[in-house]
């Protein structure tokens, strides 16, 4: 920069040590060449001294950007997160166009056949959705009289223990069953507002299946200029599609396994906290709590405390062994996120997006990744600190084992002796 050559071109201008002594002896040349390497190092001395305000400047125009992009985000947050579910429907459907391109299936019809797929699917779910909050709808005003007997014992209790009547009265207003009652009428009578977001999806998903078309021309002629950026697009696309596609499956194996379990302990609304918790196995870490609390309500109502015990300890055992184990074998290392990052980014695209943003925080923090790290050799080092634990693994499962050999080595030394 400008500062470091004027401090270059001072640092040169100055006379070499013991100068006088030089020019006696007549080794001008001498001298300047003296210069000239003082100059030098003190240029290199003063980018040294610069290189940390420099990267501390650089941090704070990329937090600067981020927060930016993200005020950005919510603030067009309803198309943004619609265009990109649709994205990620594209990419996880793109496997069905390839197969029937590769068997002679014209481009045309194929991307006839995978939008069909697409809407046939969403229209199901749609469908079960409308249906499950219909019903819900008709079974929460069964339970009201007891609901509110609970809220009513509640702040008896709150009021017993010293909270003021003013704390306990706003407490209990937010718990007032006739309010959720109002929220779910609401939702069931305003499907027509749903029409503009639905409109909007489905056409990104037209285009984008069209444009899939040239998807795989586009990454070869990507691949020859950017070889690096190709290779991160296609990985991301991989690991989405991975990701979405099996906890798509696991999570309608659990919402089925859920639903039945439910109607054979004669939970009301089983159905409902089926699907329930089907959609909450798309939120990490946070989405077996949100989908076994209204389970517990019921059970508690019908029930009691046996029958919460029994629906804690099924919806334990199913979520346990399907998203703890079986889940991470299938995916295996394509989402490479470390937990609290998983965490953390459910709880960031929350609050920019909304329910959705949770909902897609895992392939919308995969992007953010392979826009910033993947994709730039020079964020290579950043992936450990991100998730990406395999070489870690395998350095810690060596010093394990030498630590182990070390331990048995002081117990048995007759053992190494004999070696």
């Amino acid at each position: 920069m400008w500062w470091k050559r004027n401090r270059g071109s001072r640092e040169s201008a100055r006379p070499a040590p013991g100068g006088a002594g030089a020019a006696g002896r007549g080794a001008a040349g001498a001298s300047g060449r003296g210069a000239a390497g003082d100059g030098a190092l003190g240029g290199r001395a003063a980018g040294a001294e610069g290189a940390a305000p420099h990267r501390t400047a650089y941090i704070l125009l990329g937090l600067g950007g981020a927060t930016v992009a993200a005020f950005g985000l919510a603030g067009i947050g309803s198309i943004f997160a619609i265009s990109f579910f649709a994205l990620v429907l594209t990419i996880c459907v793109y496997p069905i166009r390839s197969w029937l391109e590769r068997h002679g299936v014209p481009r045309g019809l194929a991307t006839g056949a995978v939008i069909l797929a697409v809407v046939l699917l969403l229209g199901a779910f749609g469908a079960a959705l409308f249906v499950s909050f219909a019903q819900f709808a008709s079974l929460l005003p069964q339970y009201t009289a007891q609901l509110q007997g609970w809220v009513d014992d509640l702040g008896t209790w709150l009021t017993s223990v010293g909270f003021g009547q003013a704390q306990v009265d706003s407490l209990v207003s937010g718990l007032d069953p006739g309010a959720v009652a109002g929220v779910v009428g609401g939702v069931l009578g305003s499907a027509a507002g749903f029409v503009g977001g639905v409109v909007i999806l489905v056409t990104m998903l037209i285009l984008m299946a069209m444009d899939a078309s040239y998807a795989r021309t586009l990454i070869r002629d990507l691949r020859s200029r950017k070889p690096l950026l190709a290779e991160a697009s296609v990985g991301y696309t991989i690991g989405v599609r991975r990701y979405m596609v099996v906890t798509t499956a696991l999570g309608a194996a659990q919402g089925v396994v859920n639903w039945i379990a439910l109607v054979l302990l004669g939970v009301p609304g089983a159905p409902l906290w089926g699907l329930l918790a089907f959609i909450c196995s798309f939120i990490p870490n946070v989405g077996y709590f949100i989908a076994i609390v209204p389970p517990i309500v019921f059970a508690a109502l019908v029930g009691g405390w046996p029958l919460v015990i029994a629906v804690i300890v099924v919806y334990g055992i199913v979520n346990g062994v399907i998203q703890s184990i079986i889940q991470p074998r299938v995916v295996g290392n394509a989402v490479a996120l470390s937990q609290s990052l998983t965490f953390f980014s459910v709880l960031f695209w929350a609050v920019v997006l909304g329910p959705i943003g949770a909902i897609l925080a895992i392939p919308l923090t995969l992007l953010v990744r392979m826009l910033l790290v993947d994709s730039n050799p020079a964020n290579a080092w950043i992936r450990p600190a991100l998730g990406d634990l395999d070489e870690a693994r395998r350095v810690m499962d060596a010093e394990d084992a030498a630590a182990k050999a070390e331990r048995r080595s002081r117990r048995h030394p007759e053992e190494l002796a004999g070696a």
